[in-house]
Order: C-alpha cells, then sequence, then structure tokens
C-alpha cells in the first residue's frame, strides 16, 4: 500500500426557468465549507436521514455502517442539505433539480427531490451498474445515459441545467454537499467514543472533505483511502492542486471522478490527514471479507476503506471507524 502523509461570493441567483447562474452563484448559498457549514447541515437534515450505527470488527477497529443510509449511500445527507437549503432560501425551482451521477449521487438526489415535490433529471455514465440505474427510476428520476466516464455525464448535465432552468447540483464538489456528508462525523464521535481515527474512501472528495473538516475540530486523524487506479486526491496532493486523472478500477462506478473537489485538497493538506492507495486486488478482498466474516454486503467504493486498514504495515489508531460509505451493488460475486 503506497502512503503520503499530509498535513468570493456573489447574491443568490435568479431560478427562473431558462436562467442558469454560473459556478459561483451555486456555490454562493450556504458559504465555505467549515465547521460552521458541519454545524448547520445537522440541524437541516435532522430526522430526515438515519443515524448511522457503529458496531464492533475486531480489536480496536469499528464499522460505521452509512451503507444503512436512505437510498444505500452517505450521499443522501449531501442531498438532503443541498435541497433543504435551496427550499427554505425559496431558490429551488419549479423545474426541480439535475445532476450528474455515477449512481449513488442521483440516487440521493433523486429521493430528496421527491420529498420536496419536484422533479429530478439525472445523467449517468453508461458504465453505472444497472442496479443503480433501475432504482433510479423508481424514485422517479428522468434518466440520461451519456457517455463511459463522469465528467462526460457532468458535462451534459451542465447543458441541460443552462437550457431547462434547473437547479444544478453536484456529486461531491459543493460545500452544502460536503457539509451534509461531514454530518457523519458527530454521529460516529457519539457511537464511538474516544474515536481517534476515521477511514473513508474518497472519490471526488465529497465525504472526505466534509468528515476531515468536521473532525479537524476534535483532532481526529483522517485517512483517505483510494483505489491505485482512481487517485485524483493523491494526484491533487503531488501536484499541489486538482488535476485530471485516468480511471480505471474495480471502485471506479462510485469513486471514479476524474478530479477532486478544491475542499478535499484543502482538507487533504492538514497535518492530520493521511493520503493512502490501495491495489485493486486489496479492495476485492476486504469486500468478500466483509461478506464472509460480517455477512455485510458493500459495493467496491466502500470496501476501499478496509482496504487502507487491511493493508496498512501497522494500527491506525487505537479506536479506529471504517466508513462503510455504500451498499449499492449487485451480491451475486461475493
Amino acid at each position: 500500500m503506497e502512503q503520503r502523509p499530509d498535513q468570493q461570493r456573489r447574491p443568490h441567483a435568479d431560478h427562473r426557468p431558462g436562467h442558469r447562474p454560473g459556478p459561483q452563484a451555486d456555490r454562493q448559498l450556504g458559504g465555505p465549507l467549515d465547521a460552521g457549514a458541519v454545524r448547520a447541515a445537522a440541524g437541516r437534515i435532522a430526522g430526515r436521514v438515519r443515524t448511522a450505527a457503529v458496531v464492533p470488527a475486531a480489536d480496536g477497529l469499528w464499522y460505521a455502517l452509512e451503507h444503512l443510509q436512505h437510498t444505500g449511500s452517505f450521499k443522501a445527507r449531501g442531498a438532503v442539505n443541498f435541497l433543504a437549503a435551496h427550499h427554505d432560501a425559496g431558490a429551488l425551482p419549479a423545474a426541480g433539480v439535475t445532476i450528474a451521477s455515477g449512481g449513488n449521487a442521483g440516487l440521493a438526489c433523486a429521493w430528496a427531490a421527491r420529498t420536496h415535490g419536484v422533479p429530478a433529471t439525472v445523467f449517468v455514465p453508461t458504465t453505472a451498474p444497472r442496479v443503480k440505474v433501475e432504482r433510479l427510476r423508481a424514485y422517479g428520476a428522468q434518466v440520461r445515459l451519456v457517455g463511459q466516464r463522469y465528467a462526460e455525464a457532468l458535462a451534459a448535465c451542465q447543458e441541460f441545467a443552462a437550457t431547462s432552468g434547473a437547479l444544478s447540483s453536484h456529486a461531491y464538489d459543493h460545500p452544502l454537499v460536503a457539509a451534509g456528508a461531514g454530518t457523519l462525523l458527530e454521529e460516529i464521535r457519539t457511537g464511538l467514543p474516544g474515536v481517534d481515527t476515521v477511514v473513508v474512501a474518497v472519490g471526488g472528495g465529497g465525504l472526505f472533505a466534509g468528515v476531515a473538516t468536521a473532525a479537524r475540530e476534535h483532532g481526529i486523524r483522517v485517512v483517505a483511502a483510494e483505489p491505485e487506479n482512481c487517485r485524483a486526491l493523491h494526484a491533487a496532493l503531488a501536484a499541489d492542486r486538482p488535476v485530471d486523472v485516468t480511471v480505471d478500477s474495480v471502485a471506479a462506478d462510485s469513486l471514479g471522478a476524474t478530479r477532486v473537489s478544491a475542499d478535499a485538497l484543502a482538507a487533504a493538506r492538514h497535518r492530520d490527514v493521511t493520503s493512502v492507495l490501495v491495489p485493486d486486488t486489496a479492495v476485492t478482498e476486504a469486500r468478500r471479507a466483509l461478506w464472509q466474516e460480517h455477512r455485510i454486503v458493500v459495493e467496491a467504493g466502500a470496501a476501499t476503506a478496509l482496504a487502507a486498514v487491511r493493508g496498512a504495515g501497522a494500527p491506525l489508531g487505537k479506536r479506529v471507524a471504517v466508513v462503510l460509505c455504500g451498499a449499492n451493488t449487485d451480491p451475486s460475486d461475493l
């Protein structure tokens, strides 16, 4: 396992049909990603998402069972926070919301949109697992399959938002989305008093950025785990800026972002964060071990976090929580 330790806003946008606010206007609502944003998100999503159970797995190791969240992944937190904030501000248009997603963020967005009675149009790469596409349609989303990579689906989503008047959400690169994901950290602290290390898988960096931002207030170390060939965060740290990477991994359907968010890179520069890479073989073995030893079914993206623990040469901490972040997968290959 390769390892590397590391240590503006504009007024609310007009959401009339046909008007497309620019990226900075979209990020205006909610402000910067900081501990206050995570606390505000916790207030918005209270009672709307499931509290993550934290259960013992081995000596010094616990699992945060976020794969049991609504829609099958942590993404429900960010989607609820994003739409609730816009709804409360009167900025949720009748045209609804649109998002590009490898599956999990789209599921969460469609589910959250349904609770607000607005349509959701989800752009998904053709490589997305069939189980995720079927569930998107079950939530009432309009699903559009575009390209083989997330970046292609994102470009089509942006074009749609520019002409439809729909509110453009993002799978990970928005402070409201990341802050929503960061609410998981306080639940881990409640379920595991004295936790000193949290291990999370990283794709585009929304979950990591939110959790790391919240963890910093409490001196909790965060390990950011990526597959060797889905290394957007690791590459950004090496380049000292977000850069595009080639994606080719068993976990690409959920961790296959070609570029990490600026918020994730900023969080990863903190001294209490470690970025690690794991091979696909270790991801597959960790996923299978979760099933064989605990009868837990997760997707490869979630197993990436456990793979980092299993591949470490020494314990990562005395009280380590591994976030099992998603379960939208076909279990037939276990």
